[in-house]
């Protein structure tokens, strides 16, 4: 069986093909974002439209996404005029092939349940950090969706009250404000305007302050963490993102632990993902896979 994989990102789309579950020939496009949801489609139908003999296509993509319908249920500024686009309706009249949409975290996090460091677990919440911080909740092999595909908006956890309060956007003080490497990289940037970035923060870790800087953001992830340790109770806490393969990060989240999360939780494993920038491309394969 052989399945076209997209990996709809705000700054590039990673595609391949699954030829019996094995991903092959990974390439990346730019994304160009800003030119909106219909230059995106457009991009997909051209790069769709080089291949031949497959037997399905699988889409993993920012935004909220109606999986059942395969289109975009909203997407941020970040994207213009994504939101209501009917990506599988589409394609699949084009290309006379089964489409599946999906969320991006909702795809990596299956591509991790099936592949990858939530393989063993028949339940785990799976959180990504980068430009914001998104979520995802899988029970045996399967994403809780919620009463609308937006379930696991983990980012909007209130963190931090009197932010919340004064302000007038529904992130302000919530999660992904401070703990996401957007977060991670303001706060450096107070400190030294060039620190504009987590390579450069992390090659200046011999500087005390940017190390205490670096502490305090972890503290910021571990706020969520504990929540919802405590609200949900699972085996297992699979971190995502990019910055995560620092292994530093998972380090001060083990240390952290005890002063976070209470005794009676401490079974709850909080682990790193397995397959980096690959797993939104293999859960994509994997839901594609399993529609047809």
């Amino acid at each position: 069986m052989k399945i076209l994989v997209f990996d709809i990102g705000g700054t590039s789309i990673k595609y391949g093909v699954c030829t019996d579950n094995v991903l092959q020939d990974v390439k990346e496009t730019p994304t160009n974002a800003k030119l909106g949801g219909r230059h995106i489609v457009e991009t997909l139908i051209s790069l769709i439209k080089e291949q031949s003999g497959y037997d399905a296509i699988g889409i993993s993509t920012a935004g909220q996404v109606n999986s059942k319908e395969g289109y975009i249920i909203y997407a941020n500024q970040n994207i213009p005029n994504y939101t209501g686009t009917k990506i599988k309706e589409e394609l699949e009249e084009l290309f006379h092939v089964p489409v599946t949409v999906e969320n991006d975290v909702n795809a990596a996090a299956m591509g991790e349940a099936v592949y990858g460091a939530g393989k063993d677990y028949h339940q785990f919440l799976m959180l990504t950090y980068g430009t914001g911080v998104g979520g995802a909740t899988v029970t045996n092999k399967e994403v809780y969706y919620g009463s609308s595909y937006s379930a696991s908006e983990f980012g909007a956890i209130i963190t931090h009250s009197d932010a919340r309060l004064a302000g007038n956007d529904y992130f302000d003080g919530c999660y992904e404000k401070y703990a996401s490497t957007t977060g991670l990289v303001k706060m450096a940037m107070e400190y030294k305007p060039e620190l504009d970035n987590g390579r450069k923060i992390f090659e200046n870790l011999n500087d005390p302050k940017v190390m205490d800087i670096l502490d305090k953001w972890v503290d910021e992830i571990m706020l969520g963490l504990a929540t919802l340790t405590h609200i949900y109770n699972p085996p297992c806490i699979i971190l995502g993102g990019g910055i995560m393969v620092q292994p530093l990060i998972m380090e001060k989240i083990a240390e952290k632990k005890s002063r976070f999360i209470m005794p009676s939780f401490a079974h709850v494993n909080l682990i790193p993902a397995a397959l980096g920038n690959s797993a939104g491309l293999l859960g994509a394969n994997y839901l594609a896979s399993k529609n047809l």
